[in-house]
């Protein structure tokens, strides 16, 4: 999750872009920060698309003086961004106008037409797409912070590269297994952090149980996933013998764990 001190530093950093657009503009910038270093591309793809939306809504209200109301459909996402490019306002700087359109129109494309999450090929390249979308999303908050704070491009570049995201360097996927990694956990915390990463999703308790190395599958279920159901921390389905993280589970995870 995003701590209050890095909205805090982008929102001064960003302090002349109006409140509307520079709230959900942080906020979708740095859940794709996070998603990048969780490894979570599909994740990652759609907070892109949030952030390009919320982009270009801002330009479209600086230079054309009228932008799509959030809750409303952008049309055709390059052909909002030629309207920007060709437009005549001599009020914008020529990045806002010409450089930064062209550069959500590549972000954009790389979200919809590069199947993030795709599954196939022989190459799995959801990584290398996650890191250059957020690198293409750096550019642009970098910008964005040089045109409205007066700053040169390597001190805005100095903000962006101190905004490190919470990130769950805890988990690590090898194999078709998740790891913890995160040491001196107890076995439940490490069933809430591993349940943390998928959310919403469950967790077949073979799966976990294995996952923990947790030496005897009946004890686990009696010990460690019971106490958790009943503190209401996740969702034990013994029928099906699956387990899905609550959302009073996930703040427990976000406070105490990460």
């Amino acid at each position: 999750m995003s701590t209050p001190k890095h909205n805090s530093l982008l929102d001064v950093a960003l302090k002349n872009i109006p409140k509307k657009f520079r709230t959900k503009i942080i906020d979708t910038y740095l859940a794709l920060k996070r998603h990048c270093v969780e490894s979570r591309s599909e994740a990652a793809g759609l907070s892109t698309g949030k952030f390009c939306e919320t982009a270009i809504r801002y330009l479209q209200a600086n230079i054309l003086g009228a932008y799509t109301p959030f809750g409303k459909k952008i049309g055709n996402f390059p052909d909002e961004c030629r309207k920007l490019i060709t437009s005549s306002s001599g009020s914008a700087t020529e990045s806002e106008r010409v450089i930064i359109p062209r550069a959500l129109v590549y972000l954009y494309t790389m979200r919809n037409k590069r199947g993030i999450g795709h599954i196939g090929g022989d190459v799995d390249s959801n990584q290398i797409d996650t890191m250059v979308m957020v690198r293409v999303a750096d550019w642009i908050v970098c910008e964005l912070i040089r045109i409205n704070h007066g700053l040169s491009l390597e001190e805005a570049q100095d903000i962006v590269d101190n905004v490190s995201v919470r990130q769950l360097p805890a988990i690590w996927e090898i194999d078709g297994k998740r790891r913890v990694l995160k040491e001196g956990l107890k076995a439940n915390d490490q069933v809430l952090l591993l349940l943390y990463a998928v959310k919403e999703t469950a967790v077949m308790v073979e799966d976990l149980c294995s996952w923990i190395e947790y030496s005897n599958l009946a004890v686990f279920k009696s010990r460690v996933l019971a106490p958790l159901h009943t503190k209401r921390l996740i969702e034990y389905n013994k029928e099906i013998d699956s387990a899905v993280l609550s959302p009073k589970g996930a703040k427990r995870v976000e406070r105490d764990i990460l």
